[in-house]
Formats: C-alpha cells, structure tokens, sequence
C-alpha cells in the first residue's frame, strides 16, 4: 500500500530535495573545467584586477600588523628586550640594594624620623626597585635597539629614511602580491597536495544542486569548483579563492543544514575573503614561516610538556602573533564571518544554520599555522546567534532594522579607482614631477659625470692619492703606499686633460679623455657610474668605474723601487696598485748584476701596468769569476793524486806511483745570469781547458814515466756575496 507524500508544515524553510544519483553526472573527464590562471573566481568583479584589488585593500589593519610585527623584527625585539631586561635588572638588584643609603643626602638622613624612615625603607625595598627599575630600562633599551638598527646607517641622509620606508612598503607589498597570486594561482594544486580531491558522482548528485540552489538565490551566476575532503567524524568546509572543499561527514547531515553550510561559504567566495587573507599572509610570509614550525608542533603532538617546550623556543613569536598581529586582523575576520551568516538568511536556511551553531557544529577551521592564530577568530556561536536574529529580510515589518538585501551584502566593487581617485593620483604625480624636476636641474649643473673626471685629473695634477681614490668605486687596500708613490721624486701626472666626448645611458657614462703623459698625446675611454649614495641627501655624485691599475706579479725580489720608494716583495695577497701618471722604477744591483732605471707610463683605464726590470752582467763580473776559477784550478792542481777530489779533472791510465798536474790552459767561461745575485757558470766546448799529468806508472812489477794531455770543462754557480763574488762549483 502507497504511503502518501509529506507535506511540511507551514513557515518550514524550504529543503533541497534528494535527487536520484542519475540525475545530476559529475563533469565529463573528456572535458574538464578550467581550472589554470584566474578561472571560477566569483562574478560581479569586472575583472580579475579589481577582484584582488578589493580583496586586498578591505583589511588595512591585518596588514598593517603583519607589516610592523614582520619588517620591524618584532619577535627579534621582544627576545633582546627580555634578554636586556634580565641583565639591567640583575645589576639593578645587587647595585642599588648594596649602596641605596649611601645615595642619601646628607641634609634628608639627618632628619628626624624622615631620614629613619626612608633609610629602612630603600635598606629593605630598595634592591627589588633597582632590579624593577633595571629591568624596565633594560627591556626599553633591547626593544628600541632593534627597531633603531637597520635605520643607523641612514643618519647622515636626511631622506634615507624616508626612501628606507617606502622601500620597505614596496617590498612587503610587492611580496604580498607575489603570495597572492601564487595561492590563487596555484590554489588547485595547493589543495589536491593537502588531501582535497574531486567529488564522486554520488557525493556530486548530493552537494551540487544544492550549491547550485544556493547561488541562485543569492543571485550568483556561477559557483566554485567544488572538492571533497575524506573526514567521516569532522563536519567541515572551507572555503577558498576559487573552490569550497566540504568534507564527507557533511554528506550524512540534513539538507538544511548542507544548504546553510554552502550558503555561508558561498558569501566567503564572493566576497573575496580568501584574496584578503593571503595578502596579509604575503605581507608577513617571514613570520608565517616562522610561525608555522611551532603551531605544527603543538598541532601535531597535543600534549602541556610540547607545549611548554614550543613556548620557551618560539615564545617571541608566539606573542607577537597573538598580541599584536591577531588583535588587528580579527576585526576584518568576525566581520566576514557574520557577513557570511547572512548568506544563510537570504537563501531562507536561517533555522538549519542556527541548528548548526546551537550544536557548535565547526566550520571554517584555520588552514595554516598563520590561520590559527589569525584568521581561524571566529565570533562567539551566540553572538552570531544574536545577528542571525536582527537581520530581517528585504519585506519584513517596519521597524524590524535594515533588511539583508543581495545588493547590500555585495556591494558593487566598482571600477579598479573613481575619478576622484584619479585625479589625486595625478595631482600628486605632477606635483612629484615638478619637484624632481627642480632637483634634476640642480644634478645636472653641479653633479655632472664631467665633474668627477676634472676633480680626478686635478688630484693626480696635486699628487693627491686619497683625493684621487675619491673619484672611483674600487679605492684599493694600500692607500699609503700610494700617497708616497706620488709624492715620490720621478712622478709625472697627466697633463692638458681634455673631455673630448661624453655619453651618458642612465646611470652609467662614457667620456674619452685626450691627455699628455710623458712626451705624447694620447686617449682613454673612461667609464662612469651614479653613485647610490646621496650628497645632503639629495644629489647623486659620479665616480668613474673600478680602481687603480693592477701592476704586473713579476715583481718578487727585494730592491725594486718605484720614484723611490721600495716596493714590497710580492705574495698572494693583493697585488700592488698604481694611479695614473709616470713613474721612474730601479732594480735591486750586486757584484754580479746592475738593474738600468727605466720609466713607466700607466694611463687611466688601463687594465694592468707591466713593469719590466731586466737586470745585466756586469762587465767586471765575468772576470771576477774567471778569477774565482784559476784560483779552484790551482789548488787542484797542486793536489798530488790520480783524482783530486771535487776537481774537473783526473787520470784513468792506471796504478800511479807518483803524479802532478799542470794547467797548459785555463778554460774560457760563459756567464749566464739567472737573478739579480746568482748566475750559471759553464764552459763552451770550443774555449774547454788544458792540463797535463805527469808521474811514472807501475806495471807488471816495474815502473815507467807518463805524460798525459787532457782537456775538461768548468761548470757551477756564481753568487754575489756582498761586494765580492763566490763560485761553487757543480757536484760530479
């Protein structure tokens, strides 16, 4: 027997009906949705710049939390207050509770009564004031120093600061857009990556209708992408810039209640309250990534000793997000956590959204470690009862209060800025044209680049070194070497400078300079750049690009002089530098060597200056060698033996009773220098030495005289030993 349909009861909200699961087919896989770059974002924007636009702009105070706590080093701040405070306060206790009535005058501790009494009193109290006082100083002094730090640098540029800000703003604010766009952007893969997936064709049968129904009534041409979350027990959505994610435990809840739940997170959508929430998350991404280790922690192993360990590590920032940064972003987050009720009241779900909060059903849970401290603040359950009951829709009896209207809860964004706007903008752009204006014509005429190429020549022309490095953006380590090279005597700068072309790109320039050095006329390209640093905060100077030239490394003995003054013997540190100009450059000399004097020329620009040094033999050198050897040849000579040792000659004709030498003819030497001290002594084979050996033999038992003729070579090592000459022969 048929049972006859139900018919609700009169002012029963109306309910979605159950739809079979053929109805309703989820979207075919051949053609999927779009899902890349701006796709399912909410309509009424007219285009996806003012949809960020009004999303980023509604919070002015999460974001301005977010900027101070993260670009001033709030938690920074608050570790070295606590850490200064500790230290003052401990000598504040022990300093002033040692000596407080000593610091008496002498007039008050005379008093009667008044002295005894403040004498007990700073006796017994007067340690803890000190570590009190000590410790507020301290905290004061730690907290300032951080914030006070970065902008030390600037004080001698009055605008510095005010460029550092603005920099700062541009910064945090370029940042906050770049996490926008890329958790928009990003978003559907951000989401599948935290367990987020498409829905089932049942779960779509069920939940899409009444999406579908929801919009409609809320006059919302299309819906976002809807995806599933696998939490049986969990009864949950979330909403995001282009999809809601509602979890499976919804699917077995009423379909009121289903419809509230979508209704209330179809106005998040609209609104655009993710697009709010990510830029402010941008703005302080350092301190969102800072924070999430600690909220991950406590999240993931619920338990008061991690939670005591968490605190003691990251209480800094634990305290600057609930003190400072939530306070300011939770007014922007209740506000469109009740706009979002309204929602329910406009699609007639009021009763099944006023179920879901008397049963403290939880919904829009916080998706982060940054949204559980910040955006997760949701109103109180009967607060939001309360609104639920004052807001009347459009129709309802005078006196009711302002009816909910779909006009009124979404207020038309507008184009992306009015006329007004506009016209403000380009009045102050003007007016910032004009006064840059005024400045670059005072640039121009007193800080051009032809400035800085007179002002270096003219340093060069004074033998100013330090003045000279001025003018260049790389000035080199041995400046005091440099200021005695040109003072030095032999010195000789560049003369007639003449600024033969200039071309200027930005903030770099180019001139060919025409100069005399020496006896000719020659030409350099010299590059230039803007200087980033300001002249009375103001003007920008120019230098010209690198530093002075590098000499050559061949330099590495003693004695090397440049107009004068010895160079330095060279290592591996930095080579030695040399500013434009002549210079007379000597070489060590010994007995065996002399180093001519010879001039170098270095013009500016170039890359490297090459100093060569050749030193020569000395004329009286080779015969003092030669000297040196007759001599060694004559005490070998004298040795009586078939073998004199270390000698160049000796006689192989057999056992010798008795045998002598005789030089028939020295040999004619060939000297070789190989440092400014030492040289290679040889003998060529045409100018070989003579000796003769004399003696008798013995053989087969009886004797008989020889006279042997032989020839041999001298080779060894000539050093210089003060003024005198020493040769060591080679080893056989």
């Amino acid at each position: 027997m048929t049972e006859p349909p139900t018919v609700p009861p009169e002012n029963t909200p109306p309910t979605v009906p159950q739809l079979d699961v053929r109805a309703a087919q989820p979207p075919s896989a051949d053609t999927p949705p779009p899902t890349g770059g701006f796709a399912d974002r909410p309509p009424g924007y007219p285009s996806a710049l003012v949809w960020l636009r009004a999303g980023i702009l509604r919070d002015w105070r999460g974001v301005l939390g977010a900027f101070l706590a993260t670009w001033f080093y709030l938690p920074v701040a608050l570790l070295l207050a606590f850490w200064g405070g500790l230290t003052f306060g401990i000598v504040g206790l022990f300093a002033v509770g040692t000596g407080a009535d000593d610091q008496l005058p002498q007039v008050l501790r005379d008093a009667p009564l008044i002295g005894s009494l403040t004498e007990a009193f700073l006796t017994r109290s007067g340690g803890l004031l000190g570590g009190i006082a000590g410790f507020a100083i301290g905290f004061l002094v730690g907290f300032l120093a951080v914030l006070a730090l970065p902008w030390m640098g600037v004080a001698d540029e009055p605008f510095a600061l005010l460029t550092g800000l603005i920099g700062t703003v541009v910064a945090a604010a370029l940042i906050g857009v770049l996490y926008t766009l890329y958790r928009v952007l990003l978003e559907p893969r951000l989401l599948v990556v935290s367990g987020a997936r498409q829905p089932s064709r049942r779960e779509y049968a069920r939940l899409r209708p009444v999406l579908d129904d929801c919009a409609r009534r809320l006059g919302l041409p299309s819906v976002p992408r809807l995806l599933m979350e696998d939490d049986p027990v969990l009864s949950n959505a979330r909403t995001y810039a282009r999809h809601v994610v509602v979890t499976t435990a919804v699917l077995g809840e009423p379909d009121d209640e289903v419809a509230a739940l979508l209704s209330h997170e179809l106005v998040h959508w609209r609104t655009g309250d993710e697009i709010t929430s990510a830029f402010v998350r941008g703005v302080g991404l350092p301190l969102t990534l800072a924070h999430a280790l600690p909220t991950w922690l406590m999240r993931t192993f619920p338990h008061p000793g991690t939670n005591f360990v968490v605190f003691v590590f990251f209480w800094p920032v634990l305290l600057t997000m609930r003190y400072v940064v939530l306070p300011l972003h939770a007014r922007d987050v209740r506000a469109a956590e009740y706009r979002a009720d309204l929602g329910a009241v406009l699609t007639g779900h009021v009763d099944g959204l006023r179920r879901i909060l008397e049963r403290r059903l939880s919904f829009e849970t916080g998706r982060s470690g940054w949204d559980e401290a910040v955006c997760a603040t949701h109103p109180p359950h009967e607060l939001r009862l309360d609104a639920l009951e004052r807001a009347p829709l459009a129709g309802s009896p005078a006196g009711a209060g302002q009816p909910v209207t779909v006009d009124g809860l979404f207020n038309s964004s507008g184009p992306v800025g009015t006329r007004r706007t506009w016209l403000l903008v380009g009045a102050l752009t003007l007016a910032a044209c004009l006064g840059t204006s005024g400045l670059g014509v005072v640039q121009w005429a007193f800080f051009r680049p032809q400035a800085a190429i007179d002002g270096y020549f003219s340093a060069l022309a004074d033998r100013d070194s330090e003045a000279a490095l001025g003018y260049l953006t790389d000035q080199g380590s041995d400046t005091k070497l440099l200021a005695q090279l040109l003072r030095g005597k032999g010195y000789q700068p560049p003369t007639d400078v003449e600024i033969s072309s200039l071309e200027r790109d930005g903030d770099s320039a180019r001139a060919t300079v025409a100069y005399r050095l020496g006896d000719a006329r020659e030409t350099a390209a010299l590059t230039l750049r803007r200087e980033d640093e300001t002249t009375a905060g103001l003007f920008h100077g120019w230098r010209l690009s690198g530093g002075p030239t590098p000499l050559n490394a061949a330099i590495a003995d003693p004695g090397v002089r440049l107009n004068g003054v010895e160079l330095p013997v060279a290592t591996e540190g930095a080579p030695l530098v040399l500013l434009p100009g002549g210079y007379t450059a000597t070489g060590p000399s010994s007995a065996l060597s002399e180093t001519p004097s010879t001039t170098m020329l270095v013009g500016p620009g170039e890359t490297a200056a090459v100093l060569q040094l050749a030193p020569v033999l000395k004329p009286a050198a080779t015969e003092a060698v030669e000297a040196q050897v007759r001599a060694w040849l004559d005490e070998c000579a004298k040795q009586k033996v078939a073998a004199p040792p270390g000698c160049p000659f000796r006689y192989y004709g057999g056992s010798t009773q008795k045998i002598t030498w005789k030089i028939l003819e020295y040999p004619k030497l060939a000297v070789e220098l190989t440092g400014p001290a030492s040289a290679q002594v040889s003998t060529p084979t045409e100018t070989q030495g003579r000796v003769e050996a004399s003696g008798t033999t013995t053989y087969f038992g009886g004797s008989s005289p020889f006279t042997d003729d032989t020839a041999f070579t001298v080779t060894g090592v000539a050093t210089a030993d003060g003024d005198n000459v020493t040769f060591r022969p080679a080893a056989d």
